[in-house]
């Protein structure tokens, strides 16, 4: 493993922000009431989904451009991304004049592949994982003379992420925990040597999504190992395979890492979009997941700080994921019942229901392939409630009234 990976520490990421401070946004540390009584801790958001190109990767993308030759410049960059890497390369290659090629997964979201076009980055999409890219990456940077700019496998990518935690020690010199989403590792290790350099006692967890967890497994081996599936609506950490330079930096900083499911992002989502009023991906999401349930020990006194990686979601996957979080919080549930086949019978379903506060999302008869009486239908009701007690008390107030009902999730 490189052993620069090693060496790299608090002046790599001082050194960095004198280089990019100006090309980038200080991004604001925000109260979190609802999340902080949730964890029993004050807990503030640093809202890097508000950085330019709505993630933290044009630290990153910026510090690696600005340290390029004269002739790699002129030659151009070329890079494999899910998404936000290629948008905050394709932005920092056009603010400096440098031709930039984004390899990206064929499924990609497409407000992802849009914005990097608008950038001005050229796009190339190709079958498979990120991994796939990156190989495709590697070999047209090998054809045409091109520099690879790495999503998170570089000194001065990870030293550029870095940033995000100065600003941390900076702003937050109470903070006792800091909570990072981990996908490669370049924003999750550069953050640690920032905070843990400069914060004395501060803690540094980093959160990977359950369906691609690579880290758990590499951690524990003392080498990379890769996961067997990125299939997650947490995209942005979705990195099968953890870095040559990252895994020692992860293993040599990190208090911790922990997982979460993708029903647990998404009920992070809504929580954010709701109380907080922040537009947040499933990745961006994932450290406020990992508080929201518990997977992570608050401090006994000092702040917590749940960094928001970034924002950049398709709006339709945002719908998707409003209604995932709401079914895992309880809020969102399917009641099915048998009711008559008779005029009247649905409607007087419906006024119960209406009564007791739910919201009727969706209506299904359902006939063919049950053991229904011939006069009797099967009745499917999408709805809103406030919750598992308010779930309780619709189906309660249905049952009273003779309907068989029960509660699918």
């Amino acid at each position: 493993m490189p052993a620069v990976g090693v060496e790299l520490g608090v002046e790599d990421v001082r050194d960095a922000r004198e280089r990019i401070g100006a090309r980038v946004r200080r991004t604001p540390i925000l109260p979190a009431g609802e999340l902080s009584r949730r964890v029993g801790a004050r807990t503030v958001l640093k809202a890097e989904n508000l950085q330019l190109t709505g993630s933290f990767k044009v630290r990153g993308a910026f510090n690696r451009l600005l340290q390029l030759s004269d002739a790699e410049r002129a030659a151009g960059v070329v890079a494999a991304s899910a998404g936000n890497h290629a948008q905050g390369l394709a932005f920092a290659a056009r603010e400096l004049g440098i031709h930039a090629t984004a390899v990206m997964p064929a499924g990609a979201p497409l407000s992802k592949v849009a914005a990097v076009k608008q950038y001005g980055g050229e796009v190339i999409l190709n079958e498979g994982t990120y991994d796939d890219a990156k190989h495709a990456a590697d070999e047209l940077a090998r054809a045409q003379g091109k520099t690879i700019v790495h999503a998170f496998d570089h000194p001065q990518v990870v030293a550029g992420q870095g940033t995000v935690g100065l600003e941390i020690a900076e702003d937050l010199p109470g903070v006792r925990v800091v909570v990072v989403p981990l996908g490669g590792g370049g924003l999750a290790t550069g953050v640690a040597i920032a905070v843990k350099s400069l914060v004395p006692g501060a803690r540094v967890v980093g959160v990977q999504a359950e369906a691609c967890a690579p880290y758990i497994d590499s951690l524990a081996a003392h080498r990379p190992i890769g996961a067997r599936s990125a299939n997650t609506i947490c995209d942005g950490v979705a990195v099968k395979q953890p870095g040559e330079l990252t895994l020692p930096l992860v293993e040599r900083w990190l208090d911790e890492v922990v997982t979460v499911s993708d029903d647990e992002a998404a009920e992070a989502m809504v929580l954010l979009l709701e109380r907080s009023k922040l537009v947040v991906e499933g990745a961006g999401a994932v450290a406020v997941a990992a508080l929201m349930h518990g997977k992570v020990e608050p401090p006994a006194d000092g702040e917590v700080c749940a960094i928001l990686s970034g924002g950049n979601v398709d709006a339709s996957l945002l719908a998707e994921c409003i209604r995932l979080g709401e079914t895992a919080a309880g809020r969102r549930i399917v009641l099915a019942t048998v009711v008559p086949d008779r005029p009247g019978s649905l409607a007087a379903l419906l006024q119960i229901v209406a009564q007791h506060g739910g919201n009727v999302v969706d209506v299904e008869h359902l006939r063919e392939g049950m053991d229904l009486h011939l006069r009797e239908t099967a009745i499917h009701l999408v709805l809103q409630s406030n919750g598992p007690e308010h779930d309780k008390e619709i189906l309660d107030a249905v049952k009273a009234e003779g309907f068989p009902v029960r509660i699918e999730r």
